[in-house]
């Protein structure tokens, strides 16, 4: 007889060095501490967030920790299922935020329904989610387009065609980037971006110096502002 398959717990993190009773609910704390395996994207970053919300058991003897990225192979992510079919709950971390959200381990949860197992997604802070109730802009209709490219002519050309979207349609473009090319990605936008247009920036969301500002593309050339190299998230819309 097969024993009852466990459930794959999407685990949201923190968003920076927030003390995790500040964003996460109760009952994510509390699970934490019956859950033994786990699937994180950067081992030391697991530990570290499991720890400060209060685990207790050992890392080395009873814990069990696997390792997802962009270069895990299919066969790789397919493993991590095996203690979920034998009846283990397993829980997928992220680095920070929402677990399978611009983020690797979409490609497990899309494996676990596969196999028939339940996905148990957690309440927890989301940095797109966040900024967009904040920014002020068109919460019905929105697309989120991760990160954009990197190389100046394609970036550029990206953010033409986010702008038409966005005059065409009305929907809201959201965008992130790595944070040390922040003051690259405003200067794209001011730059090739109309005046009219709104831009809001979301930086460090939930942490003490968090900070977001909505305004025309055109105060934003007159500001002369400079992200700094911090989480960022860049949201576009019409007036």
């Amino acid at each position: 007889m097969k024993p009852e398959k466990g459930k794959l717990y999407l685990i949201p993190a923190t968003l920076g060095d927030t003390p995790p009773e500040q964003v996460l609910p109760a009952f994510n704390l509390n699970l934490l501490q019956y859950i033994d395996v786990y699937v994180v994207e950067e081992l030391k970053t697991a530990r570290r967030f499991l720890r400060k919300c209060g685990y207790r058991k050992d890392f080395d003897s009873i814990t069990e920790f696997y390792q997802l990225n962009e270069h895990t192979s299919e066969t790789e992510i397919e493993s991590f299922l095996e203690p979920v079919l034998s009846g283990r709950n397993t829980g997928l971390v992220s680095e920070a935020g929402c677990p399978a959200v611009a983020d690797p381990g979409s490609a497990l949860v899309r494996l676990a329904h596969a196999k028939g197992i339940q996905v148990v997604p957690l309440s927890g802070p989301s940095s797109l989610m966040l900024s967009l109730m904040a920014s002020g802009f068109n919460g019905q209709q929105f697309t989120f387009h991760g990160y954009l490219p990197v190389r100046p002519p394609e970036r550029i050309q990206k953010l033409r065609e986010i702008e038409r979207e966005t005059m065409r349609t009305g929907a809201t473009q959201i965008f992130i980037e790595t944070p040390y090319r922040n003051r690259q990605m405003l200067e794209s936008i001011i730059s090739t971006c109309s005046d009219a247009l709104l831009l809001c920036i979301a930086l460090n969301l939930t942490l003490p110096d968090e900070k977001i500002i909505t305004r025309q593309v055109a105060g934003w050339k007159k500001a002369g502002y400079q992200p700094p190299r911090v989480p960022a998230v860049f949201l576009l819309s019409r007036q």
